[in-house]
């Protein structure tokens, strides 16, 4: 561990005291974040796997042809958690993530394999962008999910690497970052994750096209106020403007989704309600809403034709801060995820609270690091 954190600039550690945030003036290849907190349990047993790269890798065995129900989340209802990989989601994007990539076999494999599905050049566009084309939902989709599982592959070709990947036991990410999650979990293929995602890019954006819908930060309030502000925003704007908490991020930072003329009459309120500011967010629309309603049916029919497994490891959802181990389970919850609120705040507080001692950001950003900070109260520093 002390050679990698010694090697690397691209670790940022948190212990129960402190945490320390390795600088990057540029985001030029993926980050890794390792953050230490202090543990309420005992060593939860690790378990060991590797990062499906290829249709052929085994993972755990599912009965074929049998009718799974919810009860089969069993194995994972006790979970206790000792180490996580939490993985990005959209917003997370830059240009220049995935350049080291191209040094590693492995991860330069993930952005070939990448090219023949998407049927364009992946790597170019997160190295040179432009930035416009880079962050449209259809393209920082892919994008995200494929430099976050590269990031994996810098991490296992470094020294000491292949042993933090084989102690973590318990996935999650945000929004997006549930699939490289289940990816990384062996839920499905990366292949399969990454035509997932494609279509889910691409779903959303339709959707966001359909209406006018916005996104916006509300900084420096509770959940409770900021519901009281979608509230008053919503008495003087008709319902298909109204607006919505959706996405719990961490105490003093709620994302807010609606209607256009919704998202205005919040901002324009949002002084008044003591918010220290408002943020509009560069995403196509109101994300984790019933705005995002016609992209369902397109997800649920490819989740439907797409092989999903018992993930090796908890994977936490999005909808309800829950691992899931029945497939039929976990596909039912993907398709409902765009029009959901992102529990992620209900996420970190469960795994800190069942014992959870280390997590690992991978992927490009530093924005999970950054919401650790706000839910631990814990001082970050740069070195």
């Amino acid at each position: 561990m002390q050679a990698l954190l010694h090697h690397s600039p691209l670790i940022r550690t948190s212990h129960s005291s402190f945490s320390a945030m390795a600088s990057s003036s540029s985001l030029t290849l993926p980050s890794l974040s390792l953050n230490n907190f202090p543990s309420s349990s005992s060593n939860a047993h690790s378990r060991t796997f590797n990062l499906p790269l290829l249709r052929s890798t085994v993972f755990m065995n599912v009965a074929s042809g049998s009718q799974v129900s919810v009860l089969n989340d069993a194995p994972f209802s006790d979970y206790k958690p000792s180490n996580a990989f939490l993985f990005p989601g959209q917003g997370a994007q830059a240009v220049g993530m995935g350049k080291e990539a191209q040094n590693v076999p492995a991860a330069a494999l993930l952005y070939k394999k990448a090219n023949e599905i998407l049927g364009y050049d992946l790597l170019d566009i997160c190295i040179n962008g432009p930035k416009d084309k880079l962050d449209s939902t259809v393209l920082s989709q892919p994008a995200i999910y494929v430099t976050s599982l590269a990031a994996v592959e810098l991490l296992r070709a470094r020294d000491g690497g292949q042993q933090i990947i084989d102690s973590v036991d318990v996935t999650c990410g945000l929004s997006l970052g549930e699939y490289t999650a289940l990816a990384f979990a062996g839920a499905f293929s990366f292949e399969d994750g990454l035509k997932l995602v494609k279509l889910r890019g691409e779903a959303m954006q339709d959707a966001a096209d359909a209406a006018k819908s916005a996104m916006v930060s509300v900084i420096g309030l509770d959940s409770e106020k900021v519901q009281q502000l979608c509230d008053a925003a919503n008495q003087e704007v008709p319902e298909a403007e109204k607006v919505q908490i959706a996405n719990y991020l961490c105490p003093g930072n709620y994302a807010v989704s609606g209607g256009l003329k919704g998202v205005e009459v919040l901002e324009s309120k949002a002084k008044s309600f003591k918010a220290r500011m408002t943020v509009r967010l560069a995403v196509a629309g109101a994300f984790h809403t019933s705005f995002m309603e016609p992209a369902v049916s397109r997800l649920e029919a490819t989740l439907a034709a797409t092989e999903i497994r018992t993930p090796r490891i908890p994977v936490i959802s999005n909808v309800d801060a829950q691992p899931h181990a029945d497939p039929d389970t976990i596909k039912k919850i993907l398709a409902r995820q765009v029009t959901s609120p992102v529990q992620w705040e209900k996420t970190v507080k469960t795994l800190l609270n069942k014992g959870l001692k280390k997590s690992y950001e991978l992927g490009p950003g530093k924005v999970i690091a950054g919401i650790i900070k706000r839910v631990e109260k814990v001082l970050i520093l740069r070195i």
